[in-house]
């Protein structure tokens, strides 16, 4: 049988109730959803008409007396509205496609849903995956975009010391902050140090720790090898005891006029020959200092790249290098053209999560030496990286929250574009051809 013509008049018009959200429903048949659409709506409007207009007008604001006006409250607040209007935007264009959608299935002589009951049972049948993980996606709304937003909009206040609420109000300052990191000479100087020892951080003990855990798995992998499984739990140590708790036993060794590394590893080596050392100012000498916790970091990364590098290994079929010795490959050129780059198939999206993680190693800068010592302006240490700045920048005595929060935009946004661009360049998450 010939499938009838839609008929456009039919389908306008649903359109055009759908306006109002719900009434579309009513009119292709659909009463309990035309309820549930209209009941969203009026609870919309109505919230809006309570408190939703007053929070949206106070976030373009953000007050206009003091101590009776909060603006941060006001911008927590109207952030909080802006999302749920959004939100409801959202609501509304399904509304309007459900509405089209429904009433061209009604035109063509297809059987559409009427009661709950079948409703609802259309939708766990084709709908489930969507009504599983709406949850998360509703949490992550309010737990992750949410503080975003607060983020982003308070990286264009004046929102520091002088301008702390409800004593003063906060005011919009647009690109002031960014143009100040880059242009004023204060910050431009401190804001170049801090980012250019940080990129030297995240690739040297990323690297390191990464070299080191791909060196022991391969060495550990090989058949000569004996005792496997004591070298394994050796290996694992640095991962099994905390690691705030390994940075302050490291630090303390550290330490320059009693720590065990000058007062007793390196007395140690001056007995061998050819070696003369004398006491290192691990603490107190910059240079030292960075050296230190790229070592730190290296011994404390390896272990997870080392399990997760043995796990590979031993994925990879013998007859793969049975066949490359037959060909006259040395253990080289079997590493080069067979071991590595399965190892970077698998595992080249974790190499990168090992660069971004260290990128925002608050705790083994903080708590090895607080980014001391010294200073490079504008309260940050000689090795503070760029997100233990911003903890100073928010905790000293004159915290510049909206500075910080512009610095925080800059690390998300350059961490995000990075990582992008190696996980497309890596295929990292092509799973069509698997």
């Amino acid at each position: 049988m010939k499938p009838k013509a839609v008929q456009p008049n039919e389908v306008k018009k649903a359109m055009r109730l759908s306006f109002i959200p719900g009434l579309g429903q009513f009119y292709n048949g659909q009463p309990f959803k035309g309820v549930i659409f209209l009941g969203l709506t009026i609870i919309f409007i109505s919230q809006m008409a309570v408190s939703g207009v007053q929070a949206l007008i106070g976030l373009v604001t953000l007050g206009s007396v003091p101590i009776e006006d909060h603006s941060l409250f006001l911008m927590i607040e109207g952030t909080l509205q802006l999302i749920i209007t959004v939100l409801f935007l959202v609501f509304y264009s399904i509304n309007l496609m459900d509405a089209k959608r429904v009433a061209t299935m009604k035109s063509n002589g297809e059987k559409i849903n009427r009661t709950a009951k079948e409703i609802i049972a259309n939708m766990l049948d084709h709908g489930f995956p969507y009504l599983l993980t709406f949850p998360a996606y509703f949490a992550m709304i309010f737990t992750i975009i949410f503080p975003v937003l607060v983020t982003i909009f308070m990286a264009f206040t004046n929102y520091d010391f002088y301008h702390i609420p409800p004593a003063s109000l906060i005011d919009w300052v647009g690109f002031k902050n960014f143009f100040s990191i880059f242009f004023l000479s204060s910050y431009r100087a401190t804001f170049m140090a801090v980012f250019s020892w940080t990129v030297i951080w995240t690739l040297l003990s990323s690297t390191l720790a990464i070299v080191l855990g791909v060196f022991t798995a391969v060495i550990a992998n090989q058949s000569f090898i004996k005792g496997k499984r004591f070298f394994g739990v050796i290996f694992l140590l640095p991962w099994a005891v905390p690691a705030f708790i390994t940075i302050m036993s490291f630090s303390n060794m550290f330490n320059d006029s009693i720590g065990a590394i000058n007062t007793q590893v390196i007395p140690l080596l001056n007995h061998l020959p050819f070696i003369d050392i004398g006491a290192i100012a691990w603490k107190t000498d910059p240079f030292w200092t960075k050296v230190a916790i790229i070592l730190i970091q290296g011994w404390l990364g390896f272990p997870y790249i080392y399990v997760m590098t043995t796990g590979i290994l031993q994925s990879i079929p013998g007859e793969l290098y049975e066949a490359a010795k037959i060909d006259g490959a040395n253990a080289i050129q079997r590493f080069k053209q067979i071991t590595m780059p399965m190892i970077l198939f698998v595992a080249a999206p974790i190499f990168v999560t090992q660069y971004t993680g260290n990128f925002n190693n608050f705790s083994m800068i903080y708590l090895f030496n607080e980014g001391g010592p010294g200073s490079v302006g504008g309260g940050a240490g000689s090795t503070d990286i760029l997100i233990s700045w911003i903890y100073k920048l928010t905790t000293g005595n004159s915290p510049q929250y909206s500075v910080a929060a512009a610095v925080t935009l800059l690390i998300s946004a350059l961490i995000i574009t990075v990582s992008l661009i190696i996980f497309k360049k890596t295929n990292a998450f092509n799973m069509e051809d698997l």
